[in-house]
């Protein structure tokens, strides 16, 4: 069966790709086992939108919806293995004819060891897909068989990874730097304020507590305000400690994304609390954005919002 999958953003992101650019198609193949699902998802945050285990007689036809959608899809990797039956008498085929009409198409090939592979299969206790048709039935022929049946494909591919020896993170700044183009790759950076007696957001990575901060709710002229208004903002970000603190989170948030970036993960929560959420987190909420954002403008990576999961409840 078919399997197509892309989410949201990866649509947002092949669509953004100029409307004069050509198409890009890239065709992730190679050995059961050698990280065409690590590769896919590391596509689909690059801006592809994928297909996987499309048939070769298909590509055309999904190039040709990709071109024909609006907004067109620019990016589409096609995760293609041995599973297609006439797949490596028809690639070299369709590739000449997809790159013949003006798209630009790179075949991408991902191949390990013998060792290597039956490790990773005796891990996820898999079948190899040959091992049922080979002589003996055994993982070690499958293997065999495969590498057999793809030689040509590998002779033709535009890249040949060995992920042998590389880790899932040394795997995704390889494709990176193969196909995230001249631009470094975003990093989605949400800055969240949230009420402890809600509860601490679940996907926080980092979550900063401003709870030592005085609370405005105990200012009658404030206790109606959010830390959206000036006069709320003005009064938390004047107290002792919190431009200190602002500072200081500010410096952690900036470690903490380019070691992300570094081992390739691409969004990242940071969840700004007080006690309900109305009046401090908001307000630091909103400086750090303010701060995070003007340095996105001045060359920063990152696309950052702030988003304020409790503000309203009371």
């Amino acid at each position: 069966m078919t399997r197509v999958e892309a989410s949201s953003s990866a649509v947002e992101n092949s669509n953004a790709t100029d409307i004069g650019d050509p198409q890009q198609v890239v065709i992730v193949t190679g050995l059961s086992g050698a990280g065409r699902g690590t590769a896919a998802k590391v596509l689909e945050d690059l801006g592809y939108y994928v297909a996987d285990n499309l048939p070769p007689e298909l590509i055309g036809r999904m190039v040709e919806l990709g071109e024909s959608a609006d907004p067109p899809i620019r990016k589409l990797a096609l995760v293609m293995d041995v599973r297609s039956r006439f797949f490596t008498g028809n690639l070299s085929a369709v590739t000449a004819q997809l790159r013949n009409s003006g798209v630009s198409t790179r075949i991408l090939f991902l191949e390990a060891s013998d060792d290597v592979l039956i490790r990773r299969f005796g891990f996820a206790r898999r079948r190899h897909p040959l091992q049922s048709e080979s002589a003996d039935g055994t993982l070690t022929a499958g293997i065999a068989a495969e590498r057999e049946r793809l030689s040509s494909v590998k002779t033709a591919a535009d890249l040949v990874i060995d992920t042998t020896a590389l880790s899932i993170h040394q795997l995704h700044r390889k494709l990176e730097e193969a196909y995230g183009g001249a631009a470094p790759t975003a990093l989605q950076l949400t800055i969240q304020s949230f009420g402890f007696k809600y509860g601490v957001p679940l996907d926080a990575d980092m979550v900063l507590d401003l709870r030592f901060l005085p609370n405005p709710h105990w200012v009658p002229e404030l206790r109606e305000q959010t830390g959206q208004d000036a006069p709320v903002s003005e009064y938390v970000l004047s107290r002792p400690g919190a431009q200190d603190y602002l500072g200081t989170a500010r410096h952690l948030v900036d470690l903490t994304t380019e070691g992300y970036r570094q081992e390739g993960k691409r969004y990242m929560t940071v969840a700004v609390g007080c006690t309900g959420g109305k009046h401090r987190s908001v307000a630091i909420a909103e400086a750090l954005g303010e701060e995070l954002g003007t340095g996105a403008d001045n060359g920063s990576r990152d696309v950052v919002r702030v988003v304020h999961r409790d503000l309203g409840r009371e």
